[in-house]
């Protein structure tokens, strides 16, 4: 049974939604929700709405995260009660995991990977990388973020957008707002917009919410994006733009690696650059964040050849080993990928 009260929606936003993942989250009781590593706000909007959703219909529910939520999403509700690890109690009948594949959950399924090979999964993702082999799964490559998804589907669980106090409509317009790059991405849809005027409609504060992620940073965290700043590069004539943020940085500018985010973004600005490129150098590994144009390099490719994934336009992935040896591979495809592109 759909809840009734939607104003923006189309019947066919609604029917997005497959029939199984509803009812596979209405059989749960007891439940963990999760989402992916160094968890994002689409990650935490989409695995804590979720869990207040299903807390509103009486189950029991915890959000476990891999890591500690980053600071900079203090103002999402519910982030205080996300946990690093479940509680021995909970013994979950139902497992949710949100955008990403439980592969990408990394510590949580590690420590617990008992629980996800006994325990029902529903997967609720919009990663066109992500094969939707595991359990109930809804992999929607159309959507600009999980918590659009989870927008859809929450009329679906027989709940109206003003429930838990309007601490979901919060949750679910942050990963919106994230993913879009507040709603300046090209994967911004007119479904996009009916979702997010669904949820300002509902009371969600988004001027407030785009504030907090993209206008509100430390004083450390800006010292951090001049040091990296400082030292852009590029490559391939210009049409491959980066740079490195190192442990070093961290420690000069008194920043932590979490307020990292939004560099790659700032990078991609680049006037020349169809291709960005961060990396992360982090002494045994590097992780890799990549933006591409539209229209050109597909960032899954790029990404894909070092065992990441994402979508067409960003993406990521871990390069094991020193920083030069990551820097010549992935300079070197991307360079590549790019002179295989037709002539414009």
């Amino acid at each position: 049974m759909v809840a009734e009260g939607m104003r923006s929606l189309l019947p066919e936003d609604l029917a997005a939604v497959p029939a199984d993942v509803p009812q596979a989250l209405l059989a749960g009781s007891r439940v963990l929700t999760t989402g992916h590593e160094s968890p994002d706000a689409d990650a935490i909007g989409s695995a804590l709405g979720i869990a207040f959703a299903l807390e509103a219909l009486g189950a029991r529910v915890e959000t476990v995260f891999a890591d500690p939520v980053p600071a900079m999403y203090d103002f999402m509700p519910g982030v205080e009660r996300t946990r690093l690890a479940p509680s021995p109690d909970l013994d979950p009948d139902l497992i949710v995991v949100c955008d990403g594949d439980t592969t990408r959950t990394g510590a949580v399924l590690q420590e617990n990977a008992e629980l996800f090979g006994r325990v029902p999964i529903v997967n609720i993702d919009h990663h066109i990388s992500n094969p939707g082999e595991q359990g109930t799964a809804w992999v929607d490559a159309e959507a600009a973020a999980t918590c659009e998804q989870a927008t859809l589907l929450l009329p679906h669980l027989g709940l109206g957008y003003d429930a838990a106090a309007g601490a979901i409509v919060q949750l679910l317009t942050a990963g919106l707002v994230f993913d879009t790059a507040n709603f300046a991405h090209s994967n911004t849809t007119p479904r996009t917009l009916r979702v997010a005027s669904e949820l300002v409609a509902a009371g969600a504060e988004l001027p407030m919410i785009a504030r907090r992620i993209y206008r509100t940073k430390p004083n450390a965290q800006l010292k951090l994006f001049g040091r990296v700043l400082s030292r852009l590069e590029t490559a391939a004539a210009g049409r491959v733009t980066w740079s490195v943020v190192d442990l070093a940085d961290y420690a000069s500018a008194g920043a932590t690696q979490e307020q990292s985010e939004g560099l790659i973004d700032l990078l991609a600005q680049s006037a020349s650059a169809d291709v960005t490129i961060l990396f992360k150098d982090l002494g045994d590994v590097v992780r890799i964040s990549i933006r591409t144009r539209d229209e050109g390099v597909d960032a899954t490719q790029l990404a894909g050849a070092f065992g990441g994934g994402g979508h067409a336009r960003a993406a990521g992935a871990s390069h094991e080993g020193p920083f030069e040896t990551a820097r010549e591979a992935v300079l070197g495809l991307a360079t590549q990928l790019l002179d295989e592109l037709p002539a414009r």
